[in-house]
């Protein structure tokens, strides 16, 4: 499956019948799945599917879905209401002798208040069938269209992301090769600094106490364990990303532990070139992360 970007846009409109109609998706990072949908009124019985469709092709991301509806053509009908009708007529034949006794014209009626409504003709059964299949399915076009955008969106971010993967094994492979990483190095830089503190201080330290010391420093000092760590984690990266699929936030953990295991370089060196390299890890490995904050 591929890997996705959460950001995207789609849009997709068409005709049923006397209406026009257009849908507009607009997805960016979300920590899960929120569908906002911006329906007109009268259209909610539709959300349930639109939700259901949302939820298989997306896994995460903020998405705003925004449906528009034009009748391209106007039906009214006149309706009269009877009950007011009747209570002028009964107001006139109240009034028979005091006022002109001329009966009442039809132009007269419709200026009264309240006699007589003109309202839109609500669609047939049918109509609204037939209008809800076709917004229904333009939705699920739309929907494959915005993921569409969002993979080849995923495409692009996976190569960043392993160009950053290789970046940290090299910077990784820097720090294993490291000459002061070898136990030489590491017994006669410790032997100089305890020779140099048993001349300053003759006789106030104990020998023997003094090597054992110096040998849980040593094991303290060697980033093998840190190393191996890096390598397992480069593996895991490239593993999910060949896989793809919503594998952002296993990503976010990656990074995380990357994060840890460079921290603990840089505390363990006794090198420039070691600290120098796992700061540059750092760098790589935050925008790592800040590339992966944008996959599903």
């Amino acid at each position: 499956m591929p890997l996705q970007s959460m950001t995207g846009f789609a849009r997709l409109d068409g005709r049923t019948g006397r209406h026009q109609w257009a849908w507009e998706l607009r997805s960016v990072n979300g920590k899960g799945l929120d569908l906002r949908l911006r329906l007109p009124q009268g259209s909610e019985r539709l959300e349930p599917e639109i939700r259901r469709i949302a939820s298989a092709h997306f896994s995460r991301g903020n998405i705003q879905a925004s449906l528009n509806i034009q009748a391209g053509e106007t039906r009214v009908e006149a309706v009269v209401n009877d009950a007011a009708l009747q209570a002028v007529l009964d107001l006139r034949n109240s009034l028979e002798g005091k006022i002109d006794p001329a009966p009442l014209r039809f132009d007269t009626l419709l200026t009264i208040r309240g006699v007589v409504d003109f309202r839109d003709v609500a669609d047939d059964a049918g109509e609204s069938e037939a209008l809800d299949r076709d917004l229904l399915a333009a939705f699920e076009k739309a929907a494959a269209a915005l993921a569409a955008m969002r993979e080849a969106e995923g495409a692009a971010l996976a190569a960043v992301l392993l160009a950053q993967v290789a970046a940290v094994e090299a910077l990784t492979g820097l720090v294993e090769s490291d000459p002061s990483r070898s136990p030489e190095q590491i017994r006669a830089r410790l032997e100089a600094q305890v020779a140099s503190l048993l001349d300053a201080t003759p006789g106030a330290l104990d020998r023997d106490r003094l090597h054992a010391e110096v040998a849980i420093l040593a094991t303290k000092a060697d980033v093998r364990e840190e190393i191996d760590r890096l390598k397992s984690h480069i593996a895991a990266a490239r593993d999910l990303l060949a896989k793809g699929g919503p594998v952002g936030r296993k990503l976010d953990f990656l990074a995380q532990e990357f994060n840890r295991e460079s921290n603990t370089i840089c505390s363990k060196s006794n090198s420039a070139a070691v600290t120098a390299a796992g700061i540059e890890l750092k760098v790589v490995i935050d925008q790592f992360r800040e590339q992966v904050q944008n996959l599903e």
